[in-house]
């Protein structure tokens, strides 16, 4: 009902499908049957990432010469969509954490830097996250706290990030510091070793996204070689902002599709559930329920795909990537808020996909830029 195929939208040809077919096979198999207990366990196996290369994955979007493979808006909203069918946004999160890790690195790194690091990222050997937020703010990059002052060949960081995706275990670390004066044009952005002496990481525990390793990271006085350095100085806050939109993009499109899970599993309960002797699908109430959600699902479809058009020809429609997040976001929250309801006490016990979505709202709706942040930018992009 809900489903973007060829067959149902222009933006879709046979090899958006062929890879849709691929995705949903290796969700269904490698990760679905194991989502519940592996968010229980707070972790999924690290090769997981190894399996999610070897179908291209891990790759898309990236430089072919490193591993990567081409991809336009469209087969990347596939890859996103499908990933959200297991209902599992912890494990999608850190599985795909290079995908705001690794760009900078792919567009402002050293050639040597590139061709040592992206293969081992893209081909699941290593993992990447980016580190930008901090305990003093999030969305307020301009202002950012962590420094890194040159001595000699290197830079040394020291500060904290938190909140970071994939934090306890990635091997590179795309971080976001304060190599110059105050404001956007003193941050720059280095590529830190996981092993870099003087770096340390505290887990830590989460309402949602359970499966996803978040952490906080402690750097004291780490010594990082200036070859490291992604860009020039002073160019991290314009790489970082560059990053926004894609992220921004690949939110909106997961938890459109967690919006859509919600819809087809509620529809699928109200079927088998019965009270006063009927499926609670042929009460009045739960079917206006149902077509609420769909006709959400719907909208926020629309918007993201017509916005992937447009990035595909060339525009940069920042204000509407902004509305499209908060859309998606807000969309997921109704749906999950419903399907629980429709679940009844079915959908407040853990194991089910719609409780793990519901738990996994907030996070998305703050991640990212916040839904009021999203509004403030926006409207300064409309000129007001």
């Amino acid at each position: 009902m809900l489903e973007r195929t060829k067959a149902n939208s222009p933006f879709y040809n046979a090899d958006h499908d062929a890879f849709r077919d691929v995705m949903r096979r290796f969700v269904t198999r490698e990760i679905e049957p194991y989502a519940h207990e592996w968010d229980e366990a707070g972790e999924f196996p690290r090769e997981l990432y190894a399996k999610a290369a070897e179908i291209g994955l891990l790759g898309l979007g990236f430089p072919e010469e490193y591993g990567g493979v081409a991809a336009d808006q469209f087969l990347k909203i596939v890859a996103s969509q499908e990933l959200a069918r297991a209902g599992a946004g912890g494990v999608s999160s850190s599985l795909m954490s290079h995908t705001i890790g690794a760009p900078p690195i792919a567009r402002a790194a050293r050639a040597e830097i590139k061709a040592r690091v992206l293969p081992e990222v893209l081909s699941g050997k290593k993992i990447s996250a980016l580190a930008i937020t901090e305990p003093s703010g999030g969305s307020d990059v301009a202002n950012l706290r962590t420094k890194a002052r040159r001595d000699g060949d290197h830079y040394v960081v020291s500060g904290e990030k938190t909140f970071i995706t994939s934090g306890m275990r990635a091997d590179y670390l795309t971080v976001a510091v304060r190599t110059g004066g105050e404001g956007a044009g003193g941050v720059s952005l280095l590529l830190i070793e996981g092993d870099t002496p003087g770096l340390s990481r505290t887990k830590l525990k989460k309402m949602g996204w359970w499966a996803s390793d978040t952490a906080t990271l402690h750097f004291d006085e780490c010594r990082v070689p200036v070859e490291n350095l992604l860009g020039e100085e002073g160019q991290g806050f314009r790489l970082i902002m560059h990053n926004f939109n894609s992220e921004r993009m690949g939110m909106a499109a997961s938890c459109t599709a967690y919006a859509r899970v919600c819809v087809e599993e509620a529809i699928a309960y109200a079927r088998e559930r019965h009270t006063f002797g009927k499926p609670i699908a042929q009460h009045q109430v739960i079917r206006h329920k149902l077509v609420d959600m769909a006709q959400k699902v719907a909208a926020s479809q629309a918007m993201l795909e017509m916005l992937a058009w447009r990035l595909g020809q060339g525009e940069s429609p920042v204000a509407e990537i902004c509305m499209m997040k908060n859309q998606a976001t807000q969309t997921m929250a109704f749906c999950a808020s419903e399907a629980v309801q429709i679940f009844g006490g079915a959908g407040f016990m853990r194991g089910i996909k719609v409780e793990r979505i519901y738990r996994e709202v907030k996070v998305n709706a703050i991640g990212g830029g916040t839904e009021e942040i999203m509004k403030d930018l926006a409207s300064r992009q409309m000129g007001l």
